[in-house]
């Protein structure tokens, strides 16, 4: 994901569909983000598996939406369409799908007639200000490995694989709206951590 934010030529995300979890990390670490507002749909479902985003979510979010609602978006796990993600500054703009391609393309014409050099000069600067430094995205993917074998994260993504995960369905089109239907990972001490 850094490389791909550091590399001397601009890379744009042209979204349709649902990029969650390492699929939104993706688009986060892109120059540039479009999404058709009929068709997007975004989230990091990660915790409501028992885990955290490892993909750079939570470096990139804070940076581009803001503290509060990069925790509304990783801490809830709920899917987020293109008329939230646009004013929260998850994408640059949400246009109609049918606009979306003529948008991208004409953008991406306009940036090829300019120097490349001065592009990634500028882009240099800009990411002095705006990107996660390694060792910040290297905490997260250190951090998500050991919660992968903790019990309630096991038994969150047992529930998971047995609805159907990675299978065209309704779970796997409102995935963000299931999770709360698999309950406490551990109900005991939920309460005690929550107040």
């Amino acid at each position: 994901m850094l490389r791909l934010s550091s590399t001397p030529v601009v890379s744009i995300a042209k979204i349709r569909g649902r990029p969650r979890g390492i699929g939104n990390e993706f688009v986060l670490a892109c120059d540039m983000r479009f999404d058709g507002r009929q068709s997007a749909l975004f989230g990091n479902p990660e915790v409501g598996v028992g885990l955290v985003p490892g993909g750079g979510a939570l470096e990139w979010l804070p940076r581009l939406v803001g503290r509060s609602r990069a925790l509304e978006i990783v801490l809830s796990g709920d899917d987020f369409d293109a008329d939230i993600a646009e004013p929260y500054g998850w994408v640059n703009r949400t246009l109609d799908d049918d606009a979306l391609d003529l948008f991208v393309d004409t953008l991406v014409r306009r940036l090829a007639s300019f120097d490349h050099e001065t592009l990634a000069a500028a882009k240099a600067q800009v990411n002095r200000f705006g990107t996660p430094t390694a060792a910040e995205l290297q905490s997260s993917n250190d951090l998500f490995f050991p919660l992968l074998a903790l019990p309630g994260a096991q038994a969150r993504r047992a529930k998971v694989r047995d609805i159907g995960y990675g299978v065209r369905s309704d779970f796997e089109l409102n995935f963000g709206q299931y999770l709360p239907s698999f309950g406490r990972a551990n109900a005991d001490h939920a309460d005690t951590q929550l107040g």
